[in-house]
């Protein structure tokens, strides 16, 4: 996309240290975020480089983010607290069609960790 209001890297820059602001301050993902990042500067780089790729189809990622979450202690409520939050941030930080795309591509991401993280339990995600 080009143009006016096309996505650049700046909007997904924007879209994620606007979303990590939010997460961190956040009674229920702050707490995981905290136990689990060392390096800020570090992940933020990463994740900007992930979503790079997802909205731009830059190589700036490789791999796969699933592996790393599995050994978090997360719950299928921290998986609708995010996509809350990742929603707002895509709304406000990015142009409206690549918000939609976003938002989309987040939704089908959180879809499979729910699937793939409790498969075999009880609880609904």
């Amino acid at each position: 996309m080009t143009g006016p209001g096309a996505l650049s890297e700046d909007h997904i820059t924007a879209l994620v240290h606007g979303f990590y602001g939010r997460a961190r301050a956040d009674a229920l993902l702050g707490p995981v975020f905290a136990a689990e990042v060392p390096d800020w500067n570090h992940h933020l780089r990463v994740i900007c480089d992930f979503w790079s790729r997802i909205l731009l189809g830059t190589e700036r990622y490789a791999g796969s983010p699933y592996p790393v979450h599995t050994r978090l202690p997360v719950q299928p409520e921290h998986f609708e607290r995010w996509l809350a939050l990742f929603r707002e941030a895509a709304v406000e930080f990015l142009p409206p069609a690549s918000a939609e795309i976003a938002i989309g591509k987040a939704e089908m991401m959180a879809n499979s960790f729910r699937a793939g993280l409790f498969t075999f339990t009880d609880r609904k995600a």
